[in-house]
């Protein structure tokens, strides 16, 4: 109980502290935005520090919260579901013939798959927050943008389930590198006796995971943030599935635009995904000695 309930405090502020970011990756490009269409577009930012003052002075600081319920909702259940099938898919793994290699990244692979079933409501809703500009105070709340979704567009791929495919392709990309990369360069990289340096050690590849994870899996982050993002053009529904987003992205505005909101995207998941691969760990390794 107490694990669970640290578990949770941990969560809650990291999402507080790294949300700002996620706001500023979702409206922008590699320094513009995912959700704008290129520098012709009136919306259209400058920098990320350009995107961080337009975004305080039109929207106040609350504006860098937009949407941060969703995830305060979804994180405690999807980070459960990520290690939990993870640890599953590993043990099923374990009957084929495959390398220990292959084995981390294969079931890193079923469980960001999973995990994104799981988020995607969240994701959408979250979105659709991110996206609107008006003042913290005039937007609808989080149960009011969920049911309008819900009236207007119902529970499936045009609604509450939109963008599912990039969804899948966003989380399961990300966690197969996130743990094949983890688990094998840990196990080539001698352990450290001593405390501090082996700490730095996990700190170090899992840095590097989350890293490398975050830049292979950006292109299906903008096809989702794309589609589960305001249209260009009002009742017209320009990006419907993720591969065809990516191709339009890429014809209409090259392949810088694959990779829009990249660096606030590295600096939030970069340490991030380090922290939470060794709060894993360490609970991991404290459940499997006392229970």
């Amino acid at each position: 109980m107490e694990e669970r309930v640290w578990w949770q405090r941990k969560c809650l502020v990291e999402i507080c502290l790294m949300h700002p970011l996620d706001v500023v990756k979702t409206r922008g490009r590699i320094f513009r935005f995912q959700i704008q269409r290129g520098k012709t577009d009136p919306t259209s930012y400058k920098s990320l520090g350009d995107s961080f003052r337009t975004i305080f002075r039109t929207e106040g600081l609350f504006g860098f919260y937009k949407g941060i319920l969703p995830p305060i909702m979804a994180e405690t259940p999807k980070r459960a579901v990520k290690f939990f099938t993870f640890e599953q898919y590993k043990k099923l793994l374990g009957h084929a013939s495959l390398s220990p290699g292959l084995t981390f990244a294969v079931a890193g692979l079923g469980s960001g798959l999973t995990e994104a079933v799981v988020v995607n409501p969240f994701e959408v809703v979250k979105v659709s927050l991110q996206a609107n500009r008006n003042a913290f105070t005039e937007q609808p709340s989080t149960f009011v943008q969920a049911r309008r979704i819900i009236t207007t567009e119902g529970l499936g791929f045009r609604g509450l389930n939109k963008g599912l495919t990039a969804t899948l392709g966003r989380h399961g990309v990300f966690n197969m590198v996130y743990f094949g990369f983890y688990f094998n360069v840990k196990n080539i990289i001698p352990v450290n006796e001593e405390p501090t340096l082996e700490f730095l050690r996990k700190f170090g590849i899992g840095l590097v995971s989350g890293t490398i994870a975050s830049i292979i899996n950006i292109p299906f982050d903008v096809a989702k943030s794309r589609i589960q993002g305001p249209q260009p053009e009002p009742g017209e529904i320009k990006y419907k599935t993720c591969f065809k987003t990516m191709a339009i992205v890429y014809k209409e505005e090259g392949f810088l635009a694959l990779y829009k909101g990249l660096v606030p995207k590295i600096m939030r998941l970069g340490p991030g995904g380090a922290v939470m691969l060794l709060v894993y760990e360490y609970a991991y390794a404290w459940l499997q000695k006392n229970w």
